[in-house]
């Protein structure tokens, strides 16, 4: 049978189970949010164990809690970032505004810990109080948005790798079939030659340019309000504890954090976050159209465009035998619709702030994190998965470019729009081809036929 202790705090007497590290504040935040059945996310639990860790080492320096105490704290912290102690965060990710059950579900779990590290007994706080030193000099105002930008940094961290590993998948596609021509194609119609190699260089691009944008995303979430407090005034905090914490936080984390240039504005303007998930928002929209393009470019195999065949992960139906699907794109696809949505969500919550606090701070602790991370794995799956398995049906797309009508715009400079049209008329009124139609109107000779249309030439691009 489930055995409990009784705990106390300002409200009253509360059962909390005898097993259970946490204490009454978050027992009694289970019993307010069985919303979703999601807990925070492993970044974010990181992250405030980091800034706990940072805070305790900073407070015993400057002499605001005993070295002991501050010592027990920062070992409860490392058992909890090793994994040794798992399923102590278990408020509901829809919770309190600001995120202070979330705190205070750290400040207790650490707090019962440390308490036993000293010899006490859990549930007592003799020794280590919640409040009083764990949380000595803290908010749930300063700690939780400096928690989230640094569960985001080290997302993005996550991200960019797999971003980076996706991109060179492109770059490399691009340098083995830079030589292999295809038909070019604008409102799904017939355009002008382009190679295999410019299509998936293009592609690389695209990512490498989300690459830079989330690097300076990055930059903004790297300045942290903690040391504000309750109201950015820094009341109840030490002199010389602000800088201490963050310094250790960034040694903890080897991350490059620094103090935010003003604390007030750190605390209550979330949109270094917007930014992120804008950045995110414009790579997810990016990638969602790689994907429609890679399961287009592959449809068929028989009646589709069939010019790039994809790794069988698979097999493609329950009822038709031999059929394989695109799916590492489509689950790609999903994951970009997804991250479409984090971001709406996002921005509302940036915009919900009122005077010194935003109290919508749990919904970004859930989503960023969330959309960091199956952005990022989407990428990994789609790189190894997928796209370093792609090859080209070179001979088809050559076939396809050498049938295009468009050819005809390689004419212009010689005899003008207007006549190159009607050579593309002649080419459609008798099903022929535009070299067979060019040929036909006499106005070139074989060589300069050859030379005008010669479709790796018309490929290259002009010097800027």
């Amino acid at each position: 049978m489930q055995t409990f202790r009784i705990e106390k705090d300002s409200l009253g007497e509360v059962q909390v189970p005898s097993d259970a590290y946490y204490g009454a504040q978050t027992t009694r935040a289970i019993a307010n949010f069985p919303i979703s059945g999601l807990k925070p996310h492993r970044w974010f639990v990181r992250a405030t164990l980091e800034v706990k860790k940072a805070c305790a080492r900073a407070n015993g320096e400057v002499g605001a809690i005993r070295s002991d105490q501050a010592s027990a704290i920062v070992s409860a912290c490392d058992r909890l970032l090793a994994g040794e102690i798992p399923n102590q965060f278990v408020v509901d990710v829809y919770q309190a505004g600001a995120g202070t059950s979330h705190n205070m579900n750290a400040n207790e779990v650490l707090a019962n810990l440390a308490e036993e590290f000293l010899g006490g007994k859990r549930g007592e706080y003799k020794l280590v109080h919640p409040n009083d030193h764990v949380n000595y000099g803290q908010s749930t105002n300063d700690v939780i948005p400096t928690a989230i930008r640094v569960a985001a940094v080290i997302g993005l961290r996550e991200l960019l790798f797999s971003l980076d590993r996706l991109a060179t998948s492109f770059e490399l596609l691009a340098k083995k079939y830079s030589g292999a021509v295809k038909a070019g194609r604008t409102h799904l119609q017939d355009a002008v030659p382009i190679t295999f190699g410019q299509e998936f260089g293009g592609w690389g691009a695209a990512l490498r340019a989300a690459q830079r944008r989330l690097g300076d995303a990055e930059y903004h979430l790297r300045a942290l309000p903690l040391g504000g407090s309750a109201a950015g005034t820094g009341l109840g905090s030490e002199p010389g504890y602000r800088g201490r914490a963050i310094r250790y936080l960034a040694e903890q984390t080897r991350l490059p954090f620094v103090g935010a240039p003003d604390l007030f504005t750190g605390m209550w303007s979330l949109s270094p976050l917007s930014n992120l998930t804008g950045s995110l928002r414009d790579l997810a929209l990016d990638l969602g159209k790689i994907c429609d393009d890679i399961r287009l470019l592959a449809s068929g195999p028989r009646t589709g465009f069939n010019e790039i065949s994809l790794p069988a992960v698979q097999p493609g139906s329950s009822i038709m035998p031999g059929k394989v699907n695109p799916v590492l794109a489509e689950m790609t696809n999903m994951v970009c619709y997804q991250m479409r949505g984090i971001d709406v969500a996002v921005a509302a919550a940036v915009g919900a702030g009122q005077l010194q606090l935003n109290v919508m701070m749990p919904l970004l602790a859930w989503n960023i994190p969330h959309g960091l991370e199956i952005l990022g794995a989407a990428m990994g799956q789609l790189a190894s998965r997928c796209v370093d398995g792609i090859s080209v049906e070179v001979e088809r797309g050559e076939a396809f470019a050498a049938s295009s009508l468009s050819l005809v715009t390689a004419l212009n400079r010689k005899i003008g729009y207007a006549a190159a049209a009607e050579i593309a008329k002649t080419a459609i009124a008798e099903d022929i081809s535009v070299t067979d139609a060019v040929r036909k109107s006499g106005k070139f000779s074989e060589e300069e036929l050859k030379e005008l249309l010669d479709l790796l030439a018309m490929t290259r691009q002009p010097e800027a």
